[in-house]
């Protein structure tokens, strides 16, 4: 087990506790889920809970098909982005995890209309493409099905345009490690863009990507 043991609410507060420390959110600006084993139910955070201060009680069970909300003690109230992440979950049967932030680099380069350049070997094994989903306000029907229909290609990496990035993945540690790259390589592009110099930001070279194995099944 190279991953935080435990169940899948322990893996998503370890998430949470680990983004906000690394800066790529503040406070409770995101939101985390994760399906269980079965297809149907997922755990999602509960509204206005603080990413760092996660426990079992912050999370909410949910069912994916209809939305509704599973009796548990305590039973609280799911994320406002809830059809967010229904809407993925159920165009992407093969998604396990979301995580859903707020990431500084990454809005003000989309805010900018500078798209986020894959600039290390890991940026482009974990992250592949990137694509951004136009303006729509949070919370609501029309950006869930906007992200679930850019996602239903097998894009993982979506920017929510002026709101934030939602990043899919097969477990909670693969969509960990795509939404820490994903700002890493907004970092980097925003540094080349402050210097004058992201022209010179060249892409990896394509024989390269096209031989790159699946993230969900290999390592780097």
């Amino acid at each position: 087990m190279t991953y935080i043991a435990g169940d899948l609410r322990d893996q998503l507060a370890h998430v949470g506790s680990d983004v906000v420390r690394a800066g790529l959110v503040v406070g409770s600006g995101g939101n985390l889920s994760a399906r269980l084993p079965g297809g149907d139910e997922c755990w999602v955070t509960a509204s206005g809970t603080w990413l760092d201060r996660l426990g079992p009680a912050s999370f909410a069970r949910v069912r994916i098909a209809d939305g509704c909300t599973l009796p548990d003690e305590p039973q609280v109230r799911p994320t406002s982005e809830l059809a967010l992440h229904l809407a993925v979950y159920r165009a992407r049967p093969d998604v396990r995890a979301i995580v859903h932030l707020h990431p500084q680099s990454m809005l003000l380069l989309d805010a900018l209309g500078v798209p986020i350049r894959l600039v290390t070997t890991d940026h482009a094994f974990y992250l592949r493409r990137v694509v951004t989903v136009p303006f729509a306000p949070p919370g609501g029907q029309r950006l869930a099905r906007a992200a679930a229909d850019a996602a239903a290609d097998g894009t993982n990496c979506l920017i929510l345009s002026r709101h934030g990035c939602s990043v899919l993945a097969g477990s909670v540690e693969l969509a960990h490690k795509r939404a820490v790259n994903l700002e890493e390589a907004a970092r980097l592009t925003y540094r080349a863009l402050a210097v004058g110099r992201l022209d010179e930001l060249t892409p990896l070279p394509a024989d390269y990507l096209d031989q790159l194995p699946d993230a969900e099944h290999g390592t780097v």
